[in-house]
């Protein structure tokens, strides 16, 4: 099991530090190098595939609790259709509690990290459904999958930031929910 950071580490100034410290720029970065950080980072936690989702999505929707791992602003632009922003661990739970037995957990973020961190500690607590979904909303937007501010379908995502936006096409560019929509 892995050390606890204390409760005031998130897991984006973790990876900024990861980048400072290993000398990584962020204008270069690529989905290769994201996932092989991310799966260097979380080895234990278990990924789903956009497809994979959407397939689930399909066949069972009340089968699966979507949980963005994003900051207010940014699920502000867009989510997931039925996604819960989880901004804190306590969120997190409370949005398990009222989830059917044998719900399968998907926590997404920007790209996978800070959602993989929220699913390693999900799984700690003992819900064994958690996982990640691989590349998060910046690949299921990137694919054409549909994407949400509250009900209306948009095709505007948060891109965190200029260089990790680097890895969402640049039309689907949002940084604020006012944004005209397309």
């Amino acid at each position: 099991m892995r050390p606890q950071r204390p409760a005031a580490w998130s897991a984006a100034a973790g990876l900024a530090l990861l980048l400072a410290v290993s000398g990584c720029v962020p204008a270069a970065l690529d989905w290769s190098g994201v996932e092989r950080m991310i799966a260097e980072e979380f080895p234990e936690v278990p990924g789903l595939t956009t497809r994979e989702l959407a397939e689930r999505l399909a066949a069972d929707p009340a089968g699966v609790v979507l949980l963005d791992a994003r900051a207010a602003g940014e699920f502000a632009v867009s989510h997931l259709r039925g996604a819960h922003h989880v901004g804190s661990d306590a969120a997190a739970a409370a949005r398990l509690a009222a989830a059917a037995p044998g719900a399968t957990l998907v926590a997404y973020c920007s790209v996978g990290y800070r959602s993989a961190a929220l699913v390693e500690r999900l799984r700690g607590m003992g819900h064994a459904t958690a996982v990640n979904l691989a590349g998060s909303i910046f690949r299921w937007a990137a694919e054409g999958r549909p994407v949400y501010r509250g009900a209306a379908r948009v095709a505007q995502v948060h891109p965190y930031d200029d260089a990790w936006g680097a890895l969402l096409p640049r039309p689907l560019w949002a940084f604020a929910p006012d944004a005209p929509l397309p």
